[in-house]
């Protein structure tokens, strides 16, 4: 009996030892979280950022409780579908998708993974979620809406001679051609001549932007992914017609426009972290999270290239000239 005694408490004892292990497996395992990136801007970059020390700073250190698996596409759709591929193989617990690509990539791989947005204009005219307010899926996010018509006038007051105002934006991103239509709504409203010249891809914003600075007095670029990478090539061409360029966020004044009135990525995508941090912590779904936006908008002009271009900044606007 005592035998039979004994091997009952041994098998017990083996039990528990197997239990205490699996649970300890259990607790080390980390979270993982795909993040997939358009293409490789400040803006985008930034967001990135946010979106990570968001999850830092509220206890989702990676190495420590996530893993990241940060991948580029680069500006082709091939590794954007390459990428989301991955990202549903590997079973990954949250994608955070940078610009709207990116987001209409991966959403079209999994209706189950947890996926959230961000450097994305309009989730609705993406066909990313049933409505702003109630996703209803497995998308939710930040939206970088800008205040255009507030640009727009912006525009004239730094440039108040402007008779035509100019647009450059890439006709293949629905943000571009959303923030178009509401640009050219606001110019028209001033009393002020519209024109655009588009492109399809980066190999082509040299001669678009050649085109344009002989049609207009000012040129407006909203927050265009294609542009926001070839700021440099803008430059390079604006600065010896001495064009004004109004830009959709402050990355691309810094790599070479005049002004914006735009939001800051960095805390886009932190905001976009706390979500995560509510799915992760709280159970909350992307279906019931309404799209979120930023209130606070940073005034930014170029010292440098205003005066290279000889344009005199009123008064009331010298405070938020940078160099």
């Amino acid at each position: 009996m005592k035998k039979y005694v004994k091997t009952i408490i041994v098998v017990l004892s083996l039990i528990m030892v197997l239990s205490l292990v699996g649970c300890s497996g259990n607790s080390d395992e980390k979270l993982s979280i795909g993040i997939i990136q358009y293409a490789e801007h400040n803006a985008l970059d930034a967001a990135r950022e946010g979106f990570i020390d968001a999850l830092a700073d509220n206890g989702y250190k990676e190495g420590e409780k996530i893993t990241i698996d940060y991948q580029n596409a680069q500006a082709d759709p091939n590794n954007l579908s390459t990428i989301s591929d991955r990202f549903v193989s590997n079973k990954v617990d949250l994608v955070l998708a940078i610009a709207t690509d990116a987001a209409q990539s991966i959403a079209g791989k999994t209706t189950e993974i947890p996926i959230l947005g961000t450097a994305i204009t309009d989730y609705e005219v993406a066909r990313l979620v049933d409505s702003n307010e109630a996703p209803g899926g497995n998308v939710s996010g930040t939206t970088d809406m800008n205040p255009i018509k507030e640009q727009i006038d912006l525009l004239v007051q730094l440039v108040p001679d402007a008779k035509t105002v100019g647009v450059l934006y890439t006709s293949s991103e629905d943000n571009s051609v959303l923030q178009a239509q509401i640009a050219k709504k606001a110019i028209e409203e001033r009393g002020l001549t519209y024109t655009e010249v588009t492109v399809s891809n980066s190999n082509e914003v040299q001669q678009a932007t050649q085109s344009i600075v002989g049609q207009c007095d000012a040129i407006y670029i909203p927050t265009d992914n294609v542009f926001a990478s070839a700021m440099p090539v803008v430059y390079g061409i604006t600065s010896q017609s001495k064009t004004p360029v109004i830009c959709g966020e402050a990355g691309m004044v810094y790599s070479g426009g005049l002004a914006t009135l735009g939001i800051d990525y960095y805390k886009l995508g932190y905001q976009t972290g706390l979500m995560a941090v509510r799915i992760f912590a709280e159970g909350a779904e992307p279906a019931t999270m309404p799209i979120e936006s930023q209130n606070e908008y940073e005034l930014i002009i170029n010292g440098a290239l205003a005066e290279k271009i000889g344009l005199e900044i009123p008064a009331e606007l010298q405070k938020y000239v940078t160099e």
